[in-house]
């Protein structure tokens, strides 16, 4: 029995399959955890929904800021662009409504004893207790028949972009998506960036990766993330990166979860959307 998590998909289906094959997948023995953006821009994204939705119990996956896009686009509050255009075939499927419905049932962040899976971080000034509860408190929104087209109505903006106790309604909300789904840099004082995508060491000084930040609040604890293409497979402060750019041209990834994390990655061909 393994467990392995896979980088950021992005519709990348038959890369995808090429890469059970390497890890020699079993669904009947071993988990799949998906790190979220299973859809968009790639070719095939209606078939990497259904496949992973058919595997049950045996994949777990996050929301990723592509995901949620998808919501929002399926339900008029967003018009997809030129660029998101594979995504009409979700739309236009049979199976449409009951796969959205599925991908809104997706968590924001998943634990099993020792790791974390999340699909860009966790908010610095959290610890994991907290982290759960923010996850839960959108969960529970995106679940609810009545609140969830607001939510996604809400869910667009960069402000606020500090996390404070006090935040209330859709600010707080807002910030706890953009944290579990959209950060990559932070400044000193916390706040989010949302412009800088490039690896550190070219960002502007005052930016540092939430990973770096000081007195994180989950520095112990294992972390596996993606939505950071750029940044590549990367292993620092018990964080894991594992977006390594498959849409790109780059590669796809998985990490076998054991004791010692065990890295299997294969090269994509360029998936120009």
């Amino acid at each position: 029995m393994a467990t392995y998590a896979i980088g950021d998909l992005q519709g990348c289906y038959d890369d995808l399959l090429r890469l059970l094959d390497k890890i020699k997948f079993n669904p009947h023995s071993d988990q799949l955890w998906f790190v979220g953006d299973l859809v968009n821009r790639g070719p095939k994204s209606l078939e990497c929904l259904r496949f992973i939705k058919s595997l049950g119990p045996s994949a777990i996956t996050v929301l990723g800021n592509h995901d949620l896009h998808l919501l929002a686009i399926a339900h008029k509050i967003k018009k997809p662009r030129k660029k998101e255009l594979s995504l009409n075939a979700i739309l236009h499927a049979e199976d449409c409504d009951e796969l959205l419905h599925w991908l809104r049932y997706r968590p924001l962040l998943h634990y099993q004893e020792p790791y974390y899976l999340v699909h860009a971080g966790i908010a610095p000034q959290w610890d994991l207790e907290t982290a759960k509860k923010m996850a839960r408190e959108v969960e529970m929104q995106l679940q609810d028949d009545d609140r969830y087209l607001k939510l996604l109505e809400k869910m667009y903006g960069d402000t606020p972009d500090r996390w404070s106790d006090t935040l209330t309604g859709y600010k707080r909300l807002r910030y706890i998506l953009n944290a579990f789904t959209r950060m990559r840099f932070c400044y000193e004082n916390g706040a989010l960036d949302f412009e800088n995508k490039d690896p550190p060491g070219v960002q502007p000084k005052e930016l540092i990766p939430w990973f770096d930040m000081p007195k994180r609040h989950q520095s112990s604890h294992r972390i596996i993330f993606g939505h950071w293409s750029n940044l590549g497979y990367f292993e620092k402060n018990n964080c894991y990166c594992i977006d390594t750019g498959c849409l790109w041209g780059g590669q796809l990834t998985a990490l076998r979860l054991e004791k010692r994390v065990e890295r299997l990655s294969l090269t994509c061909p360029l998936n120009h959307y």
